[in-house]
């Protein structure tokens, strides 16, 4: 059984104990589902090697959800988790899952109304019945409707960080089969789209059925839909995953083909027939001789129409071929560029791991350094420091950092943005620090206007270096703010405040779309983990994934300079 799977057993009971307004315990399931998640190895191997002892050693996991863990594992089944569900109705966490309906919102509907299914929900919202329910009202009621509506949108859709691990896994596991010549994820997924809505797989052999046997195989494998010489279907989980075998000569063309974007295929295509030639997932030829003119390779296919290559990530018609003609495409951002990580939180705050062990994960990744930007104290849910534990922190990373003369630990915060713009830590305070993080963490539903100007404001103080995840969103859980981002850019211009574009892959924010408007507004970026343990760091490839959808190049993004002109940015 995989992170994930293991991971959304804990994610149930935190759900259902919240709803029952059950203290404290919620959180602590919470912090455990999300650090196995995202946990750079897998549980079960940890388990294997190490035994019990093994999976205390993750952050957040004590004796109690450790021998869960192992229930998990042996049998595929978690008692206390079925206990739980008695009193819960099985679709309560559809209904939780719902834009701004909370847990205890919606075990407060089931308990009054019998509502059990998000159907029901629907019905007893459409005929006002929630408004009745005792503090509730009509805002409930416009949500829950357009909460289920986006739901049924996105229906069958996953996290681009929950499917493309699985991915990796499977084209590394059908590596090791052999017989295989070349093999490529294609489709959204190739594309980094930020959710999907399966696995495609294209693979170029000599033994197919071998290969289909392989696929078929596959320990993660529930269930084989379609089993052929060159195509078969499997779940694998709830994730429905592809594998077609193709000939070495149109191997290129097919992984162009099923690539995608479905408009960007559609202006090849079009740019082909003008040429004369016609395209598809078996080649280009020419259109009067029907002669295979490229094929076998993607740069094949793109030079063939008169284009440099493009990579897959650009590729949604948001003007790549018109570049790619030109041969005036960006050389785009990769993750080996990254040097460092400007939002890093600690166990001072709500992290799982000391400055140090933060400090040493970075110097494993490569980095140069890393930024620690622990909550600001409005934020007490999460631990934020006061005043005196900000300098406290600040002693301890001086110490730290003789240790380490090569790597550069940054003092920071993530200041919280109050209402009205201002932080809630004085210039004072502010002044003293490395890098001032700053962001919004209440008050969300103000109008574009307020919400506008709150963030403009807060970028105005000229201690203030970044903005954290800028638009808010949490991608199908919760909207972005209502803000005017083209004045949002300005300002981030005008004041030489950089933007982040926060890796982890439930928020990826800023998205692709608002990272191209950014960078043509000349504004700096910054690619964060947000991280809260050491598994975290791993994150950062998402957000590369975004930022590349979003044209960047190295120079675009300010954690990739090294630490000693950075040090000068920010002081500037």
């Amino acid at each position: 059984m995989k992170n994930p799977e293991i991971a959304k057993f804990f994610y149930e009971i935190a759900n259902i104990l919240e709803a029952q307004d059950v203290q404290f315990k919620p959180m602590a399931y919470r912090k455990a589902a999300m650090v196995i998640e995202t946990w750079n190895a897998e549980v079960g191997e940890i388990y294997k090697e190490k035994g019990v002892k093994g999976l205390k050693e993750l952050p957040g996991v004590g004796d109690a959800i450790a021998k869960k863990t192992v229930e998990i594992l042996e049998t595929g089944k978690l008692k206390y988790l079925e206990e739980l569900r008695k009193d819960s109705p099985r679709e309560l966490l559809d209904i939780v899952s719902l834009y701004d309906i909370g847990p205890k919102t919606a075990y407060k509907i089931y308990k009054m109304l019998g509502v059990n299914t998000v159907e029901d929900l629907k019905k007893a919202a459409e005929e006002h019945k929630i408004r009745d329910v005792k503090g509730l009202g009509e805002k409930t009621e416009e949500k829950i409707i357009e909460g289920i509506k986006k739901m049924k949108e996105r229906k069958g859709r996953m996290l681009l960080g929950v499917v493309y691990p699985v991915a990796v896994d499977v084209v590394e596991s059908l590596k090791k089969s052999g017989d295989i010549e070349k093999i490529s994820i294609a489709g959204s997924l190739r594309r980094k789209k930020e959710t999907i809505g399966d696995i495609d797989i294209l693979a170029v052999s000599d033994n197919p059925e071998k290969i289909m046997s392989s696929f078929a195989g596959l320990e993660n494998v529930k269930k084989i839909l379609v089993k052929g010489r060159t195509k078969t279907s499997v779940m694998i989980g709830d994730i429905h995953a592809d594998l077609r075998v193709v000939s070495r000569g149109s191997f290129g063309s097919a992984l162009q083909y099923f690539t995608g974007s479905k408009e960007h295929n559609i202006k090849i295509r079009k740019i082909a027939s003008d040429k004369g030639m016609k395209i598809s997932e078996y080649g280009v030829f020419d259109r009067k001789t029907n002669k295979q003119i490229a094929g076998s390779t993607e740069e094949e296919v793109y030079n063939a129409l008169s284009m440099s290559y493009i990579e897959p990530e650009l590729r949604e018609d948001r003007g790549e071929i018109e570049e790619a003609m030109k041969n005036k495409l960006p050389k785009l951002i990769d993750e080996k560029d990254i040097k460092g990580d400007f939002h890093v939180h600690t166990r001072w705050s709500d992290g799982a791991n000391s400055i140090e062990e933060m400090a040493r994960a970075g110097i494993k990744k490569g980095y140069s350094f890393i930024a620690v930007a622990d909550h600001s104290k409005s934020l007490r849910v999460a631990g934020g420091l006061k005043e005196n534990d900000v300098l406290k922190q600040m002693d301890e990373i001086k110490k730290i950092n003789k240790k380490y003369p090569n790597f550069k630990i940054f003092t920071g915060t993530e200041a919280d943005i109050k209402e009205n713009g201002e932080l809630d830590f004085d210039d004072t305070l502010l002044k003293k620090l490395d890098v001032v993080v700053a962001g919004v963490h209440s008050k969300l539903k103000m109008d574009e206007k307020a919400m506008t100007e709150r963030i403009i404001n807060a970028m105005e103080n000229k201690n203030v270096d970044i903005i954290a995840h800028p638009t808010g969103r949490v991608i199908g859980k919760r909207e972005p703010y209502r803000l005017n981002m083209e004045k949002i850019f300005e300002a981030a211009f005008q004041n030489k405040t950089c933007l982040e574009i926060n890796a982890l892959p439930d928020r990826l924010d800023l998205n692709d779309v608002h990272i191209k408007m950014a960078k043509e507004k000349g504004v700096k970026l910054c690619i964060n983990t947000d991280a809260h343990n050491l598994s975290h760091f791993d994150m950062m490839k998402y957000g590369v994934f975004n930022a590349r959808r979003g044209w960047l190049t190295k120079n675009d993004v300010l954690n990739t300079y090294p630490a000693d002109d950075i040090a000068y940015f920010f002081a500037k």
